[in-house]
């Protein structure tokens, strides 16, 4: 076996494989796909874990033979921004070894993977992609949504990054300008905008494993999320439930479906789905661990998380068929209702006599200029709840909304 492990974009939760295969005795190589990371995740960037990193350049032949020298048996991506590139080179250095090729656009693309779903035959929600407004006024009114509340996004971007809902009988073409041409966080010009019917629901990510085109859970979570003005899907709430949970029988055979409609085969797959009065419908899914600190919060609640279900796998050959929910646990995104100066981070006082308290991370200091909670890399705060008594998990999550809606922000 190879002592070297390639990882294409170690940023975000990637910034945690560095680690994780050295303990397995592995020798980690960094692939930047680009000069420098997104701005997104800029902080999440750390070359010193490496002894090794290499860049694209936009010349892939050349990157690939540079990586020849590592004798690569397998290449795992980091980030959302590093899915496409690890394909590409996957398919180059170990031919057949990866994710199906002709379905590579359908993994990180939104319009592409609705496409990928139509064609076999898994229910999805109506949407279209286009830089042209005469063309989605047509494609509203064909489908009868025009006037009716719809969410609009960019094709390619992560973590709710401008992701808006158009109410009814709201201005749509605002929204369809406001993302059209702009840079995201993922550092893409968005050169076309995504349309999508509203889906009304209960939303969960379900966080899969495959080996050889056969899909193990690595765990199950209950959204919770908030909308402020026209932006939605601002995360709020999380809490885990069992692998025999019937919300989690309901979801699975649909997720199984999807990750063989986008052409997983092996490696992390990151779902979101609703679950609609029509049954369940895909918003996105991912080839490439959670992001936004999950892999923390599902080792507490699991035991497992999906960096240790790789290195497992790609060191050791072991693979699981599902998960144990070990522990109760429930995540609390705080939110910063506005732009400015946090005043009174005292606020969270006392946050950790609860008696389910287990963990926070305030993001900002005392009289530091927060930005407006709008996705999730603008959270204020985290906070992680874990208790054997549901009751009492309910009493200390009132207790902390409390504290959330006694911030203080001053105008900048």
């Amino acid at each position: 076996m190879s002592k070297y492990t390639i990882i294409v974009d170690p940023l975000s939760t990637g910034q945690e494989y560095p680690a994780a295969f050295k303990e397995a005795g592995q020798i980690p190589v960094a692939v930047l796909s680009g000069s420098e990371p997104p701005p997104a995740y800029t902080t999440s960037w750390h070359p010193d874990d490496f002894e090794h990193v290499l860049y694209f350049t936009g010349d892939i032949a050349a990157l690939a033979e540079e990586l020849r020298a590592y004798d690569p048996e397998y290449l795992v991506p980091g980030a959302e921004s590093g899915v496409e590139l690890c394909d590409q080179l996957t398919e180059i250095l170990v031919p057949g070894t990866g994710n199906e090729p002709s379905l590579a656009s359908a993994r990180r693309d939104k319009w592409e993977m609705a496409q990928a779903l139509s064609a076999a035959g898994v229910p999805r929600l109506r949407q279209l992609r286009t830089a042209d407004p005469a063309e989605a006024e047509r494609w509203l009114k064909e489908n009868d949504l025009l006037g009716k509340r719809l969410v609009i996004k960019p094709p390619k971007s992560a973590a709710g990054d401008e992701v808006y809902v158009v109410f009814e009988d709201g201005d749509w073409r605002e929204r369809f300008d406001r993302v059209l041409g702009r840079t995201n966080k993922m550092g893409l010009v968005n050169d076309a905008v995504l349309i999508q019917e509203y889906a009304e629901g209960t939303e969960y990510l379900v966080d899969s494993y495959t080996v050889d085109g056969k899909h193990s859970l690595v765990d199950v979570c209950r959204y919770t999320k908030i909308s402020r003005g026209d932006k939605i899907g601002i995360y709020h709430r999380i809490d885990f439930l069992a692998a025999d949970d019937p919300e989690v029988l309901a979801l699975w055979p649909y997720t199984q479906q999807v990750l063989d409609a986008v052409g997983i085969r092996v490696g992390c797959g990151h779902a979101e789905v609703m679950m609609t009065a029509d049954g369940p419908r895909l918003i996105e899914v991912a080839a490439r661990p959670a992001g936004g600190g999950h892999q923390m919060v599902s080792e507490l609640a699991t035991g497992d998380n999906h960096i240790k279900r790789t290195v497992a796998h790609r060191v050791r050959g072991e693979v699981r068929d599902s998960f144990d929910l070990v522990q109760h646990l429930r995540g609390i995104f705080i939110s910063a209702y506005r732009d400015g100066y946090f005043r009174n981070r005292e606020v969270f006082d006392g946050v950790e006599s609860l008696k389910s308290f287990h963990w926070m991370k305030i993001l900002h200091d005392e009289d530091a200029i927060v930005p407006e909670t709008v996705d999730l890399f603008t959270c204020l705060a985290w906070v992680i709840l874990i208790h054997s008594d549901a009751q009492t998990l309910d009493d200390d999550y009132r207790r902390v909304l409390e504290m959330e809606a006694a911030i203080v922000i001053d105008e900048p």
